[in-house]
C-alpha cells in the first residue's frame, strides 16, 4: 500500500503559520522554515506578554495609590494596611482610578480609613 501524505493538511498547516507572519520582514514573511521559526518566537513572545501585562498593570496602580496616599501624609503600605483593617472593598485597579481621576472621592477613603 502506498504512503499517504496528506498533502492538504499539511499545505492547510503552512498557509496558517505563513498567515500569522504576515508583516513580517524579509524571508520571515514568506519562507516556510523561517517563518515557522519566527511565528513560533512570536507566540512565545506574546503568551509571556499575557503574563506581563497583569504584573506592570498592578504596578502602575500601586504607583498611583501611592501618590494619592502620600499627597494625604500617608505611605503606600500604611494606606493599604487600613484600608484592609476598615473592611473597604475597593480592589488596586479602583482605588488607582479614584486617585488619578476623582481626587476627591479618593480623600474621601482616606478619610474614612484614618
Amino acid at each position: 500500500m502506498p504512503r499517504s501524505k496528506n498533502a492538504v493538511a499539511s499545505r492547510e498547516r503552512r498557509k496558517k503559520v505563513l498567515k500569522m507572519a504576515k508583516g513580517y520582514f524579509g524571508s520571515r514573511k514568506n519562507v516556510w522554515t523561517v517563518a515557522k521559526n519566527a511565528v513560533e518566537k512570536a507566540l512565545t513572545y506574546a503568551y509571556i506578554g499575557r503574563k506581563l501585562r497583569k504584573r506592570n498593570f498592578r504596578a502602575l496602580w500601586i504607583t498611583r495609590i501611592n501618590a494619592g496616599a502620600r499627597i494625604h501624609g500617608l505611605s503606600y503600605s500604611q494606606f493599604m494596611g487600613k484600608v484592609h483593617a476598615k473592611g473597604v472593598e475597593l480592589n488596586r485597579k479602583a482605588l488607582a482610578d479614584l486617585a488619578m481621576n476623582h481626587p476627591d472621592a479618593f480623600k474621601a477613603v482616606v478619610d474614612a480609613v484614618k
